[in-house]
């Protein structure tokens, strides 16, 4: 019965930290109190407040830094292990994936997009574009900058969709797909920036036939890019 009685005691403990990160009280990258302080706002003795901690960190939603602390690194545990899932996936499996979300919000995004999307998607085609020309440097922080603003692009083209249902689950996509793109290098053969152009023309002009075509086309060419 001890036993019991004190991993109660630590699921309870869980569950409180665990809502207190849900709740935003501490924000994604922020480390949370020090044992002896969490200690004082839970009322429990400093072992329970570690397995607690620890229990969260095996869940994805905090980890330890040594000589640092512990930090947020997640506010969701079902989104942790949906991008945890999602970053050993197949790449043939997740470009399939990226097709079957990505074609249709093209397509609805040509028919509900408003002008809020519409300068959103002028700015970041043009930065997007610019960071992947030749010209640009060719290094690991240039490269994760470039994916980030191509991500970053294929993101707002699915917000535009005003589907929050997709939205949210391509939010879930979003690390691994940074990830993948980071890993092409920038310029001639790589940048694709015609296919995105008209991508986001098409998005503009309200021709969903048109945007769905370009998605589709954009998705074959890096599939074949490799």
């Amino acid at each position: 019965m001890q036993t019991v009685k004190r991993q109660s005691l630590i699921a309870q403990v869980t569950g409180q930290l665990r809502a207190e990160i849900a709740s935003g009280r501490w924000a994604l990258g922020e480390r949370i109190p020090t044992e002896p302080a969490l200690c004082e706002m839970t009322g429990t003795a400093r072992n329970t407040v570690r397995e607690a901690v620890q229990s969260l960190v095996h869940a994805g939603l905090l980890e330890r830094r040594q000589g640092s602390g512990t930090y947020v690194v997640g506010t969701d545990e079902q989104e942790v292990a949906f991008s945890d899932f999602f970053a050993t996936a197949n790449r043939r499996d997740l470009l399939e994936l990226r097709e079957a979300l990505e074609v249709n919000a093209a397509g609805l995004a040509a028919a509900r997009r408003d002008d809020a999307d519409v300068a959103a998607l002028r700015e970041c085609l043009t930065r997007r574009n610019r960071l992947w020309r030749p010209t640009s440097v060719d290094d690991a922080d240039s490269r994760e900058e470039a994916a980030g603003a191509d991500a970053d692009l294929h993101r707002l083209v699915v917000a535009a969709s005003h589907n929050a249902v997709y939205l949210e689950f391509y939010d879930l996509l979003l690390p691994a797909l940074r990830t993948m793109i980071a890993q092409r290098h920038i310029g001639v053969g790589r940048s694709h920036e015609a296919i995105h152009t008209e991508l986001v023309d098409a998005v503009i002009a309200g021709d969903a036939a048109a945007a769905r075509a370009a998605a589709r086309d954009l998705l074959a060419d890096v599939h074949e890019a490799g």
